[in-house]
């Protein structure tokens, strides 16, 4: 993993919670990405997009973790949190009409054809009050068009309860399929970066990282994916400051636990009611 630069700008208005989103591609010569790189350059935001400075992951080592694609190719990354939902950012899903989306569920090398794979469409997105012009509340919900099976490659991640956060230390781990650099191609093996919580120079709203003394963090392309912090997902990569990796401004990500009774309700009125709890409170549940 190296340093981690944003997705493209996102385009238009937030949508209603229950609406489905639309999905926005990635053109170097857009508009947006000038507004991204013009960003970067004065020290705002730019979405999160890949992973600079970290190593590969064991293959399917987080089950979890999915990738959002368009015509073959990845674009975000997400996380399953019921048999028949993921959790990514808002401003993935922000432009392209949802049909377009596929979510992969089992993958490890994006270039290979993985026997391990579960592939769906996208039947509805929820959005919970995203502005993206502030980058707030960055999350969406994606229902997906089957159900997922559970096995060895596949599985449900576990989410903090309502505002029972991580504080500043904590030691977690990002990981996405997004550039190794600023000026290097993106991870077709999944990456996996050891991060620290921060709370300077970060919103309320956001959890923050960084790789203390190192020009490590998220970039282009991790959009989305999730921050593992004592075995729950703390956060869905969402924007960094200052380039990627910049070693000086930390990586934000939307905090899950600012989000997690909403989650529930879209799960319960919407899920599959004999998939998993989605908010399993037992010590002895699977940790990663």
């Amino acid at each position: 993993m190296g340093a981690i630069r944003g997705a493209c700008a996102p385009k238009g208005q937030g949508r209603p919670s229950s609406r489905p989103s639309m999905i926005q591609s990635c053109r170097p010569s857009s508009p947006a990405l000038a507004a991204v790189l013009l960003a970067v350059l004065l020290g705002g935001p730019a979405l999160a997009s890949e992973i600079v400075g970290g190593r590969p992951a064991r293959p399917h080592a987080w089950p979890f973790m999915a990738s959002l694609q368009r015509r073959g190719r990845h674009f975000c990354g997400a996380t399953l949190i019921a048999r028949n939902f993921v959790l990514s950012a808002a401003h993935c899903v922000n432009g392209l009409h949802s049909r377009s989306v596929r979510v992969v569920l089992g993958a490890h090398n994006l270039r290979r054809r993985e026997q391990t794979r579960q592939t769906f469409r996208v039947q509805q997105v929820f959005e919970n009050g995203f502005n993206p012009l502030r980058l707030k509340n960055d999350i969406a919900i994606l229902q997906l068009s089957g159900t997922a099976t559970i096995n060895t490659n596949v599985q449900v991640a576990r989410l903090p309860a309502q505002d029972q956060g991580v504080g500043e230390g904590v030691q977690c781990v990002a990981m996405g399929w997004g550039q190794l650099g600023t000026n290097r191609p993106p991870s077709p093996v999944l990456q996996q970066l050891n991060v620290t919580v921060v709370t300077a120079l970060c919103r309320p709203t956001n959890v923050c990282t960084l790789v203390p003394g190192q020009h490590a963090g998220i970039c282009f392309g991790d959009s989305g994916g999730p921050l593992i912090c004592n075995g729950l997902v703390h956060g869905i990569d969402s924007f960094i400051r200052g380039g990627c990796g910049s070693g000086t401004f930390p990586d934000s990500f939307a905090s899950v636990a600012k989000f997690a009774d909403w989650i529930n309700s879209i799960i319960r009125r919407y899920g599959d009611d004999d998939g998993p709890s989605l908010h399993p409170r037992d010590t002895a549940g699977r940790t990663y």
